[in-house]
């Protein structure tokens, strides 16, 4: 599909307001041409003493009614044509946002989020303006510079006009050339653009470790350096705007030098008169504005080109995860979960991160995964929420292939905390009943006291509603995993997945959460991957994963007699605790006999 087709599917849909706007436009311009006439005919009534006040009256009097008919219809084209481009600009946005929603974890993996956000600003600007204002501009290019010119030769003088016209066919011709240049240079702008939007925004998502590791001056040269690129870029285009309105104000200055010379002429000789030379003058600026629109719209039209190209790229990718031919609805999904001879390759990699996994996990169960970082776990559920595709037969639930589940069906009934514990700019009200209709407080109750949050936010000053800034960076990290534990629990899904949820709290507290979990998910399936054995060593069902295997599979007791890895786990960090508890005891040790050599000098100063 070419650009132009791109765009026209949107313009076809407010093709009612264009061709009234367009009409209105013609309206205007054809009512232009009379004010020189009028002009004309007044200059030469009062020169040769041929019209009395009464007929200037009448003259002033069309002219203000046609001043009046100007106003109303440059009102009425503003809208039809302003707001068919503003609708359109909103429709293009939401068709992207609404396109992106469909694209799969691996599409952003790829892609940046300055270079998206600049696709959603700078460019749908460009694409507003070309379908726009430039489509006036090309209008009054074409339309009123034939009918000025008509007039001009059918009142004034054939060859008056047509000497006044030939420094015209300069313009065209440069403007044609403009066009193909700039559109190069402003596609090279977006880009710059693009780059520097998108180290701002890392930058400020990255500020803590900035700061942490002591980066601001080299972040700044880095800054610069995109600042420096995205000026260069921008000078291009200014370089080549400064070369090209000085000489389009030229060319209509010999159009004008041409007009008062033999114009001047033709009116001393008495080939035309004083007010027909006067109205040719003012035809001859009228000219002016459409020679100004053409460049104008030549720059937008090839701005909107390039920024039409860029959109275009998004709506290009096609989603790799939906809903095809063989999906079909499920009754209910109870939480039985087969894992059959499971292997995935991320793209872009040559190895598998997981490699012929076999499990079955009765609905009910709770499966804990654990294992070295970099093996699979997270890899492993997003698999089964469809975040990544996977060939068919590998994973069924209730003994469907989840490819055949609609994607809504699936992950309506999939409760998830991920590991990144992502809260919105908003209150903790509605961040924790984001995945669920309403916001009723007394299940929202519910699932804090049973993530063990609702003391916490209960003691903030604003409650509920204290809101949480940006990725909830004002919550410590046990309080975000917390919270987010909540926000999934408030689903009620058959099937819960907590992705290193408990990492960021303490013992007791995981305790707490985790005797909870066991209370309130009574037969319903549970997926906990963790690091510590303490968090998953209740579980049913244990898997180990090592290089993406299935290297163990059992329960605690079942797996530590198996001597394996689990187990060199399960001591390695038996061995850990003991030694910070160790330290801790020494410490305290210390402080103790501190404080009795204290308590020592002061009763002997008594």
């Amino acid at each position: 599909m070419t650009s132009f087709q791109f765009i026209f599917q949107y313009i076809k849909r407010h093709k009612v307001r264009y061709i009234c706007g367009i009409i209105t436009l013609f309206v205007v311009d054809f009512a232009n041409l009379f004010i020189p006439k009028l002009t004309g005919t007044i200059t030469d009534g009062l020169t040769a003493r041929t019209m009395d006040w009464e007929g200037v009256k009448r003259a002033l009097l069309a002219i203000f009614l046609l001043g009046l008919l100007l106003a109303i219809g440059r009102f009425l084209w503003r809208f039809f044509l302003f707001g068919a481009s503003r609708s359109i600009e909103k429709e293009l946005r939401n068709d992207m946002f609404r396109h992106l929603e469909k694209m799969s974890v691996e599409y952003y993996n790829e892609h940046k989020t300055g270079d998206l956000m600049t696709r959603f600003t700078s460019d749908l600007n460009s694409i507003r303006m070309s379908i726009g204002p430039a489509v006036i501009c090309v209008f009054d290019a074409s339309v009123m510079t034939v009918m000025v010119i008509g007039q001009m030769m059918y009142y004034v003088n054939v060859k008056l006009t047509l000497l006044a016209i030939i420094p015209m066919f300069f313009i065209l011709v440069g403007e044609i050339y403009y066009g193909k240049v700039i559109r190069g240079r402003f596609q090279a702008r977006q880009e710059a653009v693009s780059n520097l939007t998108d180290y701002v925004q890392e930058s400020f998502s990255g500020v803590r470790v900035i700061k942490a590791f002591v980066r601001e001056r080299a972040q700044r040269y880095g800054f610069a350096r995109e600042n420096k690129n995205t000026m260069e870029k921008n000078l291009s285009i200014a370089k080549m705007q400064s070369v090209v309105m000085p000489l389009l104000d030229v060319i209509i200055g010999i159009s004008s030098l041409i007009t008062l010379i033999y114009g001047g002429y033709l009116a001393l000789i008495g080939d035309i008169t004083l007010g027909r030379f006067v109205a040719f003058n003012q035809y001859i600026n009228m000219l002016v504005w459409p020679m100004l629109a053409c460049g104008d719209a030549v720059n937008m039209f090839s701005q909107g080109a390039a920024s039409i190209s860029r959109v275009q790229d998004i709506f290009a990718e096609k989603p790799e995860i939906f809903d095809g031919e063989e999906t079909k609805e499920v009754e209910e999904i109870r939480g039985r979960i087969s894992f059959r001879h499971l292997t995935f390759i991320h793209r872009g990699h040559t190895e598998p991160t997981l490699k012929d996994i076999n499990l079955e996990v009765p609905e009910g169960t709770t499966l804990a995964i654990i294992g070295r970082t970099g093996n699979g776990k997270s890899t492993l559920v997003n698999l089964l929420l469809r975040l990544y595709q996977t060939k068919g037969g590998m994973i069924f639930i209730d003994g469907q292939d989840i490819n055949t589940i609609p994607l809504k069906t699936l992950r309506e009934n999939i409760g998830y905390v991920p590991q990144d514990n992502f809260l919105f700019s908003d209150s903790l009200k509605s961040n924790i009943a984001f995945g669920v209709e309403g916001e009723d407080m007394e299940e929202i109750i519910h699932a804090t006291e049973t993530a063990c949050i609702h003391e916490n936010i209960a003691a903030f000053p604003d409650g509920y509603e204290t809101i949480v800034g940006e990725r909830g960076v004002t919550l410590s990290g046990g309080q975000k995993q917390r919270s987010s534990i909540a926000r999934a629990l408030m689903k009620d899904a058959p099937i819960l997945i907590l992705d290193d949820a408990l990492s960021a709290v303490d013992t007791d507290t995981e305790e707490q959460i985790l005797r909870n979990l066991k209370e309130n998910r009574k037969g319903k399936t549970t997926i906990l991957i963790a690091h510590r054995i303490s968090t998953i060593q209740n579980a049913d069902v244990i898997l180990v994963l090592e290089d993406g295997e299935a290297k163990e599979i059992g329960n605690h007791e079942t797996l530590m007699a198996q001597g394996g890895i689990y187990r060199d786990m399960f001591e390695k960090q038996q061995l850990e605790a003991a030694a910070a508890n160790e330290v801790s005891v020494g410490e305290a040790s210390a402080l103790g006999r501190e404080d009795e050599k204290q308590a020592g000098k002061g009763g002997a100063q008594q």
